[in-house]
């Protein structure tokens, strides 16, 4: 896992943001910019500009609107990880849509807000994000998760990276799916911390993901872990 970053008024979070809507963009770069750790960068109101300018500004964090005119943020985001991995992208919606909340962590986001959100939250996830966290907690997961299982006509194929997993990861990620923690995980599969949590390692590069929340998306298409496999060893 990457060490958390951290940020200062000499080393400040560097913003990016995405929206098509003018008065908005001036509002976010207004509330962020007021902050002493926080600098706006730049912005876009289109995704070609976004695509264009980005890259270019190398931002820690983008704020990206999900609906746009000429396309959609959750598409920026991925574009834009596949050029710098290390940036945090935060997806900014007016819409509680699950379909898109899962779009956008396989697509990478650190996290999923709402523009009904506070200016002191909104903040406050840049902030989260930017330190290398995630804004989406394990019972907006769990949630997500169940929401998937209820409806197994829409579920894809199990992907082919779930096959190189041994039976031991299998339980893991399933367990990652249902919202545990690595200590509870530890509890429930009689390991110690620091081995679920390289369990876990391993298991994101044999699914070729970075993030905690992208595995328990593919956890969706695995059965719930087996009794059998809970013994101590």
């Amino acid at each position: 896992m990457p060490e958390p970053r951290a940020f200062t008024e000499q080393n400040p979070i560097r913003v990016f943001l995405l929206d098509d809507h003018e008065v908005v963009r001036r509002g976010l770069a207004d509330l962020l910019d007021s902050e002493p750790d926080i600098s706006v960068i730049g912005n876009a109101g289109t995704v070609d500009q976004a695509l264009a300018r980005g890259p270019a500004l190398r931002p820690d964090v983008a704020v990206l609107d999900v609906r746009l005119p000429d396309g959609d943020g959750i598409s920026v985001c991925r574009e834009l990880r596949s050029q710098m991995p290390e940036l945090a992208c935060l997806m900014l919606t007016s819409f509680d849509d699950e379909e898109a909340l899962l779009d956008a962590i396989m697509a990478g986001a650190s996290g999923y807000v709402l523009k009904q959100i506070k200016g002191s939250d909104l903040v406050s996830a840049v902030r989260t994000v930017a330190s290398g966290q995630s804004m989406l907690d394990p019972e907006t997961t769990a949630r997500l998760m169940r929401s998937l299982r209820a409806e197994p006509a829409q579920t894809p194929a199990v992907p082919s990276e779930l096959e190189s997993l041994s039976p031991r990861e299998r339980d893991i990620l399933a367990l990652i799916g249902d919202g545990l923690t690595n200590r509870e995980i530890g509890t429930k599969l009689y390991l110690s911390e620091k081995t679920v949590k390289n369990h876990i390692s391993r298991l994101l590069a044999k699914l070729g993901v970075q993030r905690r929340v992208q595995a328990a998306v593919l956890a969706s298409h695995l059965g719930q872990p087996e009794a059998g496999h809970h013994r101590p060893k």
